[in-house]
């Protein structure tokens, strides 16, 4: 068997080299080439993605409507499914309750006449009330009120009930703002805000 010599060893060699250099550049520019359509692919993703949303957008501007985000179905059920029962969690209030429910705060006086609660202000943790089945309260839009004169605005902390009132006519002598009475229901625990009584003193917040 003939020998190489080493002229011909060393082309072998640089021959082996050669090869496996021409195969590692292949390799790098597949992944190269790898890299840049996926990345290209990822920003296309990210652009239609941002298209989309601006087109939700403008749906949502023309049309004045706020998209809310959904919420858990094990949180709360939708007033189809109602009576239901509720434990009370940390922070929750009647207002908040309701506005879960029924996606409105108004319909807490029908919690609070459900459970007989007395006190709307105090509400415990942990304790477990019925959710009743009601419709949600609608807001019936309203006209702006009239100017208040200066004999008829509320400027104190409180405010004794007389022949006539209504938490919206008091709301708005002490606050210029109608829309206001839920505070002072909320203050004074009126378990029906619509049942007031003269000569009763309310407390005005400030």
């Amino acid at each position: 068997m003939k020998k190489n010599t080493p002229v011909e060893e060393t082309k072998s060699i640089e021959s082996i080299i050669s090869m496996l250099l021409g195969v590692a550049v292949i390799i790098i520019v597949g992944v190269l080439l790898f890299n840049y359509f996926r990345g290209l692919a990822k920003n296309l993703k990210t652009q239609n993605q941002s298209e989309e949303n601006k087109t939700e957008n403008v749906e949502l501007e023309e049309t004045g409507t706020t998209k809310k985000q959904p919420t858990a179905a094990s949180e709360f059920k939708p007033p189809q499914d109602l009576p239901a029962k509720y434990v009370v969690k940390k922070g929750d209030s009647l207002w908040k309750i309701s506005e879960k429910f029924y996606g409105i705060g108004f319909n807490f006086i029908d919690i609070a006449k459900e459970n007989k609660i007395e006190n709307t202000n105090l509400l415990f943790a942990d304790k477990e009330i019925t959710i009743p089945k009601v419709n949600p309260k609608t807001v019936v839009k309203i006209e702006p009120a009239k100017a208040v004169t200066s004999s008829q605005a509320i400027t104190g902390d409180k405010y004794t009930i007389q022949k006539g009132d209504s938490l919206w006519n008091i709301s708005v002598r002490a606050y210029q703002d109608g829309f206001k009475w839920v505070l002072i229901a909320k203050t004074n625990n009126l378990v029906n805000p619509n049942l007031i009584h003269s000569d009763n003193v309310l407390t005005i917040p400030r």
